[in-house]
């Protein structure tokens, strides 16, 4: 396992992304930004303003989620009419995927979401994909509000990034996601695009979603993807590691009381046993190559060293990535933050590394629909 060490560099250094086997200096000798990785250097003064302004104005109201029904729906509703203002990038076409999967002859479930592609990508069937899966705790979010990253993700590696409309909880509690997670792997596979050419991506709860998909398509024999990709993943639902971190963390966005109060709704009837989202506890033995990004701040940080321990103990191949001074999920401020552009650029660094063939082939053959506003 490949882990990030904090070392000190100058606000103005660039930032470059890190090569594959690069070593990281140590901040005891010689120059500090000399040899350091983008994530080991001291965030940006951009960087430091956007944490203050959320720790300000938006951090109070995160840290009052209610943990009942009604709270939810309300903040669902309120995320829901914000998204309207997400536009994706000028440079990719979006397109809204409904599948009933009636074609199928066996019983599967529908699968919707969002297709996006660059615009240079012709209509032939592609050779991989992203299987992007949203964060927002399991309860509110969308593929809409994510456009940021799939959007990045799909310019940055040529690829097609479909992100699925997965069901929410309190009304689908899990592992109603998950159903609908491992619908969208064999909704991709089905249409001819090769599991060694898909690789499984996620934030937060998506993260956490998107390590449970990993494990249980290893668990159920299905053709294993290329690899797996997880921005500031919320790998405890039991909120203990995160509870112990809010201490000493300094999270301008992220609550863990304020988690755990959304965890009881999520949990399904199987409860934080289930191994499918006690993730800590479940066997990892033969899983692809995992990339874990975690803001150096954010309170989740522990789960995900936590996790990448677990997968390394395993024999897994897991590169984590600690970015000094972030905060959860800093990769959709990838527009304005230079941190987030880099780790960005990390993740595409990544995908090419596990991708067949190391290029990606563009298309958008797998999908059908009409192309979003």
């Amino acid at each position: 396992m490949k882990t990030a060490t904090e070392t000190a560099a100058p606000d103005d250094a660039p930032l470059g992304p890190l090569a594959p086997n690069a070593t990281v200096a140590s901040g005891d000798a010689g120059d500090p930004s000399e040899g350091c990785a983008a994530y080991d250097r001291d965030p940006s003064v951009r960087s430091r303003a956007i944490s203050a302004a959320i720790r300000l104005g938006v951090r109070p109201f995160v840290h009052r989620v209610p943990g009942h029904p009604v709270g939810v729906r309300t903040a669902r509703s309120t995320v829901d009419v914000a998204s309207m203002l997400v536009r994706p990038s000028q440079g990719v076409r979006v397109r809204q995927v409904v599948d009933p999967r009636v074609e199928s002859g066996r019983s599967q479930r529908s699968v919707r979401g969002e297709w996006v592609v660059t615009r240079d990508a012709g209509e032939e069937p592609s050779a991989g994909a992203v299987l992007y899966l949203h964060g927002g705790g399991y309860v509110v979010c969308s593929p809409r509000t994510h456009r940021p990253i799939t959007s990045r993700l799909a310019l940055d590696t040529g690829l097609p990034v479909f992100a699925p409309r997965y069901r929410l909880a309190p009304e689908h509690p899990f592992p109603a996601p998950l159903e609908d997670a491992l619908a969208a792997y064999r909704w991709l596979l089905d249409r001819g695009v090769p599991a060694s050419g898909v690789v499984i991506a996620g934030d937060s709860a998506g993260g956490h979603l998107a390590a449970s998909l990993t494990g249980e398509i290893c668990r159920t024999g299905l053709p294993r993807p290329a690899g797996t990709v997880l921005y500031s993943p919320w790998i405890d639902l039991t909120c203990e590691l995160s509870i112990e971190a809010q201490r000493l963390a300094r999270d301008p966005y992220i609550s863990a009381r304020s988690a755990r109060r959304v965890a009881r709704l999520v949990v399904g009837a199987a409860g934080f046993e289930d191994p499918r989202l006690a993730l800590l506890t479940s066997p990892w033995a033969d899983t692809p190559p995992f990339l874990i990004q975690v803001g150096g701040d954010e309170v989740l940080r522990a789960e995900g060293e936590a996790f990448a321990e677990a997968l390394d103990a395993a024999g897994n191949r897991c590169e984590l990535q600690v970015w000094k001074g972030q905060m959860h999920v800093f990769q959709m401020l990838n527009r304005v933050l230079p941190e987030a552009s880099a780790a960005m650029d990390e993740t595409c660094r990544f995908v090419r590394s596990v991708v067949d063939g190391a290029t990606p082939a563009t298309g958008a053959g797998a999908a059908t629909g009409t192309e979003a506003a």
